[in-house]
């Protein structure tokens, strides 16, 4: 049998029960990696309910820095007998198996392609403690500590971890460091196997942050001014609010006074929450709603309000699986249509695509802006991967010369010296017109909000003409957007070729991996990154630029492949969907198995394998 040896890049994956206090042990491991300056990327793979089901938590470890899900498993660490086989059936060939042997297990159990390395977990800790959820949460701590010494990672750096988690705590400081130590020191003078996997200190982490999505777009807000957050829980969104709540008890409160600028207000309902920040948007305030799809289906009635009568609104849209309840703690992008076209009638909304952390935070504020600027429901589409999940992120940065966009706001000086306003009257041709807020003027710039159809003066009417008038304006401000939202962003190919990708959101980490996958192969393909709907010309030239144009998506129906067709009148033929929906975050492996697959079926020379 040949082990697998790799320093600095491989991945570990721990087996757990929900409930157990694994996970901050295993987010223990993944910290002490970073502290040594390797980059990891962690996923946590969890269940949805509060104990007994399986949990996985896998750890990328990198040095070349590839924040994906690479795919395969090089270590499990299985302390869950539910789920054994599937488990041991997981890891590569060459790979290693980590288990609590105080009660052996039979030779049937195993396999002969994978080195096997038993700790009595359950022994160590019934002799060193007595209570039993001391046994439970330290024997977390033990394997640590063992795999901390098979793969040579630096204790002082787990050890500065808990100081800093245990400041003032000392009691718990030292019983988590004791802890730690058994667990070494039983690997030290018990296994003596060659473990070819190990972690040696690097400078790869550089200046970047270990941070998740919702609590980086949860500050992005806080920075881009909202002051206004109306939200039902839901998961994963639910811990964006919190966090926004949090940052703002900071952040937001008057100096002098000790009194709260800012409002958050935990609804009934979804519809609630939707009709709180739309009214709040109608008042002048920066407001938005966090939560996912099925809150999303719930709020349409309320988005098509918004959209037809021109409120700014923000949402942000942590997508998890369905449809209907779904997977509610499994990952996916499949809110996309449902988005995008949210509400009766014809109805266009603009979406964002923020790809990690870092963009989450850039994109929360950005859409804030645009709301304002077009006065309409504008979507932040992350999902569970980026929102809930911790990965190494460039800072943030923000520029406190930088003015909020409010858009086009008449005046009170402007309304008294006489100017002419309409409130859906399009002025300067970009299909965007000006609003007032409440109380402007003693006299002029009110108007009637309404749902239903008006002329330009917000008149209720019902007349063809001035209906069709509206809605020209509607797609014409749509039309605007398209300069407005963030841009795609492309990474041409090394050499000249007639295929493409495109991708989006949290799929571009293990798109990255992958495309230099294939590249090592001989296969170059030039690649775009869409971050914002609606389409600018730009993703239309590259898709007529390729003969064909790979899409990658983690949904079923290839929602943005459809849309890429329905808005460009594209030929079907040349847009090649790749998707992977089975609610677990999308692997490198993976995407370059499928594109290989499918290049395959085109090239007269099948391209030659590509290393995994």
């Amino acid at each position: 049998m040949t082990r697998i040896q790799a320093v600095n890049d491989f991945v570990v994956k721990f087996a757990n029960v929900n409930g157990s206090g694994s996970a901050s042990a295993n987010e223990l491991f993944a910290k002490s990696i970073i502290r040594m300056g390797v980059p990891v990327s962690p996923r946590n793979i969890f269940p949805s309910n509060i104990q007994g089901l399986p949990t996985w938590y896998e750890v990328r470890v990198t040095d070349q820095g590839y924040l994906g899900r690479r795919g395969g498993v090089d270590m499990m660490v299985a302390m869950n007998p539910q789920t054994w086989d599937e488990d041991v059936a997981e890891i590569s060939p060459g790979g290693y198996l980590f288990y609590d042997n105080t009660k052996p297990l039979p030779k049937s159990r195993f396999r002969d392609d994978i080195t096997v390395i038993g700790v009595p977990l359950t022994e160590i800790c019934n002799a060193a403690y007595s209570d039993p959820r001391q046994r439970q949460l330290f024997k977390n701590i033990i394997y640590v500590g063992a795999l901390s010494s098979l793969l040579d990672i630096d204790p002082a750096a787990i050890e500065k971890l808990f100081a800093e988690q245990y400041r003032g705590k000392e009691k718990l400081l030292d019983s988590n460091i004791k802890a730690l130590n058994l667990g070494r020191d039983y690997a030290a003078a018990h296994l003596d196997c060659d473990i070819g996997l190990k972690v040696k200190p690097s400078d790869r982490v550089g200046d970047r942050i270990f941070i998740d999505g919702n609590s980086a777009a949860a500050l992005g807000l806080v920075y881009g001014g909202a002051t206004v957050c109306a939200w039902y829980p839901i998961t994963p969104s639910s811990s964006l609010a919190e966090s926004f709540i949090k940052y703002c008890q900071t952040l937001r409160v008057d100096p002098e006074t000790g009194k709260n600028l800012f409002a958050s207000v935990q609804a009934e309902d979804e519809l609630a929450s939707i009709g709180m920040v739309i009214g709040a948007g109608w008042n002048g305030a920066r407001a938005f709603t966090a939560t996912s799809g099925p809150g999303v289906s719930l709020m349409t009635e309320f988005i098509g309000l918004a959209y037809f009568a021109e409120i700014p609104a923000t949402i942000i849209n942590v997508q998890r699986g369905g449809p209907s309840t779904g997977m509610p703690t499994r990952t996916q992008q499949a809110d996309i249509l449902s988005c995008a076209y949210a509400s009766n009638g014809d109805t266009k909304h603009v979406l964002l695509f923020p790809e990690d952390p870092h963009e989450c935070f850039e994109f929360s504020a950005t859409a804030l802006d645009l709301a304002d600027r077009l006065q309409t429901p504008v979507f932040v589409m992350t999902d569970l991967d980026i929102g809930m999940n911790q990965r190494l992120s460039a800072p943030f940065v923000w520029d406190d010369a930088r003015a909020y966009d409010r858009g086009k706001v008449m005046t009170e000086e402007e309304l008294e010296a006489g100017k002419t306003f309409g409130r859906y009257l399009d002025v300067d041709g970009d299909g965007i017109p000006y609003r007032t807020y409440p109380g402007t003027h003693p006299k002029r710039g009110a108007y009637f909000t309404r749902g239903t159809t008006k002329d330009r003066y917000a008149r209720y009417s019902e007349e063809g003409p001035v209906y069709v008038d509206n809605m020209e304006r509607l797609v014409k401000k749509f039309e605007t957007a398209k300069s407005l939202v963030p841009q795609p962003l492309t990474r041409p190919a090394k050499k000249a070729t007639r295929n493409g990708v495109l991708f989006f959101g949290s799929t571009s980490p293990s798109m990255h991996e992958a495309l230099d996958r294939l590249e090592a192969a001989g296969e170059h393909l030039d690649a775009m990154r869409i971050r914002a709907y609606p389409f600018c010309d730009d993703v239309m030239d590259f898709i007529a630029r390729h003969d064909r144009v790979f899409i990658v998506e983690q949904n079923r129906d290839g929602q943005l492949r459809g849309m890429l067709i329905n808005e460009g009148g594209i030929d079907p033929a040349k847009m090649i969907a790749v998707l992977h929906y089975d609610g677990t975050p999308i692997t490198a492996r993976f995407i370059v198995a499928d594109i290989a697959d499918k290049l395959a079926r085109y090239n007269v020379t099948p391209i030659k394998k590509v290393a995994s």
